[in-house]
């Protein structure tokens, strides 16, 4: 057997103690439990009157304290940090390194970043030893910071319209989340549990995202053909919606769309009322915080019944509870007839055309009451 040249034996033992080091170099790997891929979380410090006139990803636009939570990799001692990354065609702008605050544990990484509002970001974590060495590394993709709302009520507020839509958004800036896989998404129809068919609400986000420049998601518990008694304190649904509401934690608004039930149970204007003053009154000491419910006009359902008489109790119900405490005005979503329902054979509540003329309504309902919030 012929014998190896020196040189061609030196190169090699070269080239293998250099791909050691790199190899003994990598950083380690950090999972992270939170926060989720496609997470939004409600801002805070919002300032409507200064943010058209400032930088993408200014203070002006809000922020939020987002958990950092993973387990620690072995050996991985030092300071820990965190970037933002924007997405291509995302909200904002990206962000270099800053240093995480985290809690002192040997087995867990627990700490908070503060996000300003925008994205969705990838976020990447890092250690950095004495050395300046990254010693362990963790990302999750597009999360973001905007606005969270909760949606409630029946099948007008879920997946029962003729198209089902897709988040057009470039950047899919628009989120949900699903209260039973405990997980979050991009908020293509149809909704989390909630029908096979289409809903507004990607049409809503499309319309929200790029206007006011921050991602959007939907947290929808609605249940299709369910009365406001179904809706009592004392029931499963509201269970479900607070739950739901203590699981992301903060939200802007409740958006409650429903009527068509009680329509059809004859309701009394005045038992409507403390029916969903009750709702209201439990939700708010159950989450610990009072978000506003916007409540909407949704008492028609044409291929199914034509009740006048109590379509107007109920809706002489919202009326009153409009102006009281806790309650504002939602759309008026039964001025929309002929060529936005759907037909006799689909027995849904909107066509295609529809559900985005109901994305409108609400997105000017929406405009309106961030505004109107965030300048009290």
């Amino acid at each position: 057997m012929p014998r190896s040249h020196p040189l061609f034996t030196l190169s090699f033992c070269v080239l293998s103690g250099l791909a050691a080091i790199a190899h003994a170099a990598e950083p380690a790997k950090v999972t992270l439990t939170s926060p989720l891929p496609h997470l939004v979380v409600q801002r805070e410090g919002f300032e409507p009157k200064r943010s058209a006139a400032n930088t993408p990803g200014g203070p002006e636009l809000g922020y939020a304290d987002i958990a950092v939570r993973g387990a620690k990799p072995e050996g991985a001692s030092g300071e820990w940090q965190f970037r933002l990354v924007l997405a291509e065609k995302g909200y904002g702008r990206s962000f270099e390194w800053h240093r995480l605050q985290v809690e002192e544990d040997p087995n867990e990484l627990r700490g908070l970043a503060e996000v300003p509002a925008g994205g969705p970001y990838r976020l990447d974590i890092r250690c950095v030893d004495d050395k300046g060495a990254t010693v362990a590394a963790g990302a999750v993709e597009a999360i973001g910071v905007g606005e969270v709302f909760v949606v409630a009520g029946q099948s007008y507020a879920g997946g029962y319209n003729d198209e089902i839509l897709k988040v057009t958004d470039p950047a899919l800036a628009v989120s949900t989340y699903d209260w039973q896989a405990k997980t979050w998404r991009v908020a293509h129809d149809p909704p989390p549990h909630n029908g096979d068919g289409g809903s507004i609400w990607p049409a809503l986000g499309d319309m929200l995202a790029p206007t006011l420049r921050v991602p959007v998601a939907f947290v929808n518990v609605s249940v299709g053909a369910t009365s406001t008694a179904q809706w009592h304190p004392d029931g499963e649904l509201h269970k479900r919606l607070v739950k739901a509401g203590r699981e992301v934690e903060s939200f802007r608004a409740v958006l409650w769309q429903q009527g068509e039930s009680d329509v059809i149970a004859k309701t009394p204007v005045a038992t409507y009322i403390k029916n969903m003053e009750e709702i209201r009154e439990a939700a708010a000491d159950a989450w610990g915080f009072e978000p506003p419910w916007l409540l909407a006009k949704s008492t028609l359902h044409p291929t199914v019944y034509n009740n006048p008489i109590e379509e107007d109790h109920i809706r002489s119900a919202i009326d009153q509870l409009w102006s009281r405490q806790g309650f504002r005005p939602g759309p008026d979503t039964d001025v929309l007839g002929g060529d936005s329902r759907g037909d006799a054979k689909s027995r849904r509540h909107f066509s295609a055309l529809g559900q985005r003329r109901a994305a409108q309504l609400w997105f000017a309902i929406l405009w309106n009451e961030l505004h109107r919030t965030t300048s009290e």
